[in-house]
């Protein structure tokens, strides 16, 4: 009974412990939900229509279309700035299938498998042509190709993994095709929808075609706004502020825009650095024109350019190259020139100058054996018995050859960043020997029986050696600017101070207006990522640190000047803007007033308009107006509206100045005639580009987000 006594006692604080370790329990897991939250939202790539979409995923159809690219294009990579179009066309055709597959779940619009089936039999629609499974005699998409290699496909998957890798490539590209092209039908199935909902008529197609084809000659009177001075008008306050709200609408952005203020410094060849490279480029210079082997020569400065070793056409050759390289003689030697479309120095030796064919056509046979003595004995064999007269493909039959001929191009071969010795002295023999001729080639591998058949084109090549080495930093120089831009970052930690010293530097401020997280680089410069970041996470009037970037040549620092949040811009954003526009407006008010009670062209001549006479006016094409510069639409409409031999009943205000007229003749275009259903035809395709324009109506309501700026 004490025990249970003593344990009564001990209970407040008992429950005091049972209740700190489940609100322990309970805040741990409140907080482990919180990260898990936390991490799920630093790893979202964007949002659109409040469906998320993580990094792995984007990640993944950017490698998905990629691969597609490379496929279609022939390419091994891309520069840069084409994997930033890749990415931004990857999300833009997100977002827009995202819109559209709700707005056509909506209304019950889908792609059935048999309309895809429909479409593959059919065959005509421009994607499929770009697959491997079209017909080379037909030059259409065979379906029946496309079924043989999917079932080719599937029973490989099942016995040989080696034969599926093989052809993984293009059946992932088929996937990805399958893919776009549904996606792609059900976009043209919403739009022929949309449009069916702007139809044409009799009247609209009556009126479209006196647009084009009813032309006005008039006489105009003009009076360019330049006339008057801008301080001969007052813009108040109340005037801006009134044409603000009246307006609010143009000045609405649909997502955060940032203003920066920058300093950049390219760091470049120093004298020094120059200086030193000269000296090597006159050694290379020296050593090629005493004769020694341009190939070590070449290889020694390390040249840009490697020695091919054999001739090649002048599109083998750089532009500044061949401009050099066609003034010389045959074993001349240039002194170093600087080329500055690559910033390099140059030294070229044009080693000889020959006509010799860009296509030669030949067969040959391949000889080996199990000792290089074997091969040699062989190969005499086989040249011997050819000369004796045995037929070239009977003896290439005997060893396992076909003999075939074929053709080689300059080509082929003069863009080649280097040819080892024995492809040399293979290029060499083919382009040197005469048609028909044979020869044994002898290499350190085997030998090779050639015959020459056929020789065209003859064109002029070139073997030269070149040493070009671009006018590069030393360290020491980068070490000196670096050391001179981290002291200007370091000195200056505010927007003012960079404002205030960089000059004191011998640094110039920059800005760029507008930025978006959409952009991918900040001021056209490369490997700014880190820069981009940064921008749409400071606050403003902060300072970045310095950034090195570009082609590891760039010094960056960057100042956050100003916020433009999603929505209306602020007033004072746009003030500016507004006033020169109310100032326009003032000028007009001005002189329409002074003209209104003008009663013909000629007494506008006394109020100082230019009078001119203006051809073909019709109400579908802005006026173009030699007077003041500008095209004039306002212009066209008021002269659509006023019959023949009338006067302007009151000046007309244009975007460049205020205009009276007198209409002198109006007539239908010689040659046109009006086709009713012609007409109504174009109608419809005007409703159908205008439907096309519905996405960015679709795009506003989606709420799209996008924050790729931070993952790449």
């Amino acid at each position: 009974m004490a025990a249970i006594g003593k344990i009564r006692s001990w209970g407040p604080v008992l429950a005091i412990v049972i209740g700190l370790a489940l609100f322990a329990f309970i805040a741990e897991e409140m907080f482990r939900s919180c990260e898990s939250q936390s991490n799920e939202r630093r790893q979202q790539v964007g949002e659109v229509l409040g469906e998320k979409i993580n990094v792995q995923e984007y990640q993944s159809l950017v490698d998905e279309y990629q691969q597609v690219m490379k496929l279609t294009q022939g390419r091994d990579n891309f520069s840069e700035q084409e994997l930033n179009q890749i990415k931004d066309q990857v999300w833009n055709t997100y977002v827009s299938n995202k819109v559209i597959e709700k707005e056509a779940k909506m209304l019950g619009l889908t792609v059935t498998d048999e309309e895809m089936k429909d479409i593959l039999r059919e065959g005509t629609n421009p994607m499929l042509l770009q697959t491997p499974f079209v017909n080379q005699q037909t030059k259409r998409f065979d379906v029946a190709a496309l079924q043989r290699f999917q079932d080719e496909y599937k029973k490989a998957a099942q016995t040989s993994p080696q034969v599926v890798e093989q052809m993984k490539t293009i059946y992932d590209y088929w996937m990805f095709l399958e893919k776009t092209l549904r996606q792609q039908t059900l976009a043209v199935k919403y739009q022929t929808l949309l449009a069916g909902c702007l139809i044409s008529n009799p009247i609209s197609a009556k009126a479209m075609y006196e647009a084009q084809n009813v032309e006005s000659d008039i006489i105009l009177a003009s009076v360019n706004y330049n006339t008057m001075e801008d301080s001969q008008v007052k813009v108040s306050d109340e005037d801006l502020k009134a044409a603000y709200n009246k307006d609010k609408e143009k000045y609405k952005q649909l997502e955060e825009t940032r203003d920066i203020k920058y300093v950049e410094y390219q760091v470049v060849a120093s004298e020094a650095d120059r200086a030193e490279l000269m000296k090597r480029m006159v050694d290379a210079a020296n050593k090629l024109e005493s004769g020694a082997n341009p190939d070590e020569v070449v290889r020694k400065a390390q040249s840009q350019i490697a020695y091919l070793g054999v001739p090649v056409t002048r599109r083998g050759i750089t532009y500044d190259i061949f401009q050099k390289v066609d003034s010389m003689a045959v074993g001349q030697t240039s002194q170093p020139f600087e080329s500055k479309g690559d910033n390099t120095l140059n030294v070229v030796k044009l080693i000889s100058k020959t006509q010799l064919p860009d296509s030669v056509e030949f067969r040959m046979i391949q000889v080996t054996g199990s000792t290089l003595d074997e091969t040699r004995n062989r190969a005499d064999s086989i040249y011997n018995a050819i000369k004796g007269g045995a037929t070239f493909e009977a003896v290439a039959k005997i060893y396992g050859q076909t003999g075939e001929k074929q053709w080689m191009t300059t080509a082929q071969y003069e863009k080649a960043p280097s040819i080892d010795a024995d492809s040399k002295s293979y290029l060499n023999a083919l382009n040197t020997l005469p048609a028909g001729e044979l020869k044994n080639l002898q290499f350190t591998s085997g030998n090779v029986v050639v015959q020459v058949t056929d020789r065209k084109a003859m064109t002029t090549k070139y073997d030269l050696a070149v040493v070009k080495h671009s006018i590069d930093f030393s360290k020491g120089t980068y070490s000196e600017a670096y050391n001179k831009f981290s002291q200007f970052v370091s000195e200056n930690k505010t927007l003012e101070d960079v404002e205030k010293n960089a000059s004191k530097f011998g640094f110039h401020v920059l800005e760029k207006g507008d930025m978006t997280v959409a952009d991918h680089l900040v001021a056209n410069i490369n490997g700014t990522r880190d820069a981009l970041k940064w921008i749409f996470e400071a606050k403003p009037g902060e300072v970045s640190p310095l950034y090195e970037c570009g082609s590891n040549d760039r010094l960056l620092v960057i100042a956050l000047e100003k916020v433009h949040p999603e929505g209306y811009r602020a007033f004072e954003d746009v003030r500016d803007q507004i006033g020169q526009q109310l100032v326009i407006d003032k000028k007009a008010e001005a002189i329409m007033d002074k003209m209104k009670n003008i009663k013909g062209v000629e007494f506008a001549e006394t109020l100082g308009a230019k009078i001119d006479t203006v051809k073909q006016v019709t109400f579908a094409a802005p006026v173009f107006v030699q007077s003041t510069g500008a095209s004039e639409p306002a212009l066209s409409g008021a002269v659509a509206a006023l019959a023949e031999g009338k006067f302007t009943p009151k000046p007309i205000k244009g975007n460049a100045g205020v205009y009276m007229f007198q209409v002198v003749s109006k007539k239908e275009r010689e040659g046109a005639k009006f086709d009713a259903k012609e007409q109504e035809q174009m109608l419809r395709r005007e409703a159908q580009q205008a439907a096309s324009r519905f996405m960015q109506e679709l795009y506003e309501k989606a709420d799209v987000t996008d924050n790729r700026y931070l993952f790449f």
